[in-house]
């Protein structure tokens, strides 16, 4: 009986844990490596699109994260004062590209994806080190407390900031700060209706969604130097640049902790890299191509990184070919996205927002349009849809 090939997957985030998912799938003996002392991430919610939920379809987990959508009905864009610039809908975004998009905690996606997973599979508390990138002659190297670990295969999945990266990369310069930093809660705000939004205001955002567990997840973001934090505290920083927001912004506010709420500054990758592997070492998400989250793509592209990878995963050259063309120009629309959306002019904010009122009156495809090539994306290997999506839209 020939031996199962083994892999190492170096982090524990969502584009490693699917990664490892997707390689156990296909016989491969998996170790995940996780330097936190738990798999619980650091972070509030992720926004699952069509694109990587076809992905999760090739592992079986396609359904099982569409049944947790919450947004049925319609949302938009609106301005500090409530004025809606453009809506958006549910049902259309779902029919333009063939499945809906579920907002859910990213505990929540890591739980679904970790139990893919034999038990022993994933070791906490786990730094390691990549020795050895290894070669066609030679396996892969990586070093961690309990020693050695050879691999015909190793993922990269340990993030922005990515050591993998940098043993494989030492020249590239890295992630760049993207200009502004985020704040993000998920609380329970009893008796507050709302519809999903987003709010664009000068050089700030807000945006309020409900999860299916009738929680609400908020996010911010303001144009500010890198490294800063509240004198006092990050709700007391957000009631001062936000407090005086439509509702359910106050709401929102008055019901969260301190304790809360999560501020992170926030980076991404200028130079795109050369390539997405090298040796029998492939990156993942972030660690190849970190993002400003502006599109809401940047766990959306690591789980279409991962299925993509092993299917390829004899073929690493096959895998850069196919996701490095694709993730640099996700990328650069989501830095073009944030120079629009975190403007700061004041003449250019208004353009910006009349712009954006006319382009919803002229009817809500047009809006979604930018998503065309994004959303729609389909794996390379089937069950690429659900069972449950229209076969007109597979």
């Amino acid at each position: 009986m020939a031996q199962s090939r083994r892999a190492v997957v170096i982090g524990g985030g969502i584009g490693g844990l699917t990664a490892a998912a997707a390689l156990h799938r296909r016989g491969w003996q998996v170790t995940v490596l996780e330097r936190a002392r738990s798999l619980e991430p650091v972070g509030a919610a992720i926004s699952l699109a069509p694109n990587s939920l076809r992905a999760l379809d090739v592992i079986g987990l396609g359904d099982e994260i569409r049944d947790l959508a919450a947004w049925a009905g319609d949302g938009g864009l609106r301005t500090p004062t409530g004025r809606w610039l453009a809506r958006s809908s549910a049902d259309a975004a779902a029919e333009r590209f063939g499945g809906p998009l579920v907002l859910l905690h990213r505990a929540t996606l890591v739980e679904h994806l970790a139990a893919q997973l034999p038990p022993d599979a994933v070791r906490t508390a786990a730094d390691a080190t990549l020795a050895d990138r290894g070669d066609t002659a030679r396996p892969a190297r990586v070093t961690t407390a309990d020693g050695e670990l050879e691999a015909d295969l190793v993922v990269g999945a340990d993030g922005v900031r990515s050591a993998v990266r940098r043993a494989l990369f030492p020249g590239h310069p890295g992630p760049v700060y993207s200009g502004f930093t985020t704040w993000r809660v998920v609380i329970p705000v009893p008796g507050v209706q709302f519809a999903s939004h987003e709010t664009w205001g000068r050089g700030r955002i807000w945006g309020t969604h409900p999860l299916k567990d009738g929680r609400v997840y908020a996010y911010a973001a303001a144009v500010t130097p890198a490294g800063g934090r509240a004198p006092d505290d990050e709700k007391a920083e957000l009631l001062r640049r936000f407090g005086d927001w439509h509702h359910p912004v106050p709401a929102v506010l008055a019901a969260a902790r301190p304790e809360d709420v999560l501020r992170h500054d926030v980076h991404h990758i200028a130079e795109p890299l050369p390539t997405y592997h090298r040796g029998r070492v492939a990156l993942v998400g972030d660690a190849a191509h970190a993002m400003p989250p502006t599109l809401g793509q940047g766990g959306n592209q690591a789980i279409e990184d991962a299925i993509v990878l092993a299917h390829h995963c004899d073929d690493l050259t096959a895998y850069t070919a196919a996701r490095l063309p694709r993730t640099t120009a996700i990328a650069r629309q989501a830095v073009r996205v944030t120079r629009l959306n975190l403007m700061t002019s004041r003449a250019g904010t208004a353009v910006r927002d009349t712009a954006m009122a006319a382009l919803s009156k002229a009817g809500p495809a047009l809006f979604l349009r930018g998503f065309d090539g994004i959303a729609d994306w389909r794996p390379p290997q089937r069950p690429y849809a659900s069972e449950q999506t229209p076969a007109g839209n597979r």
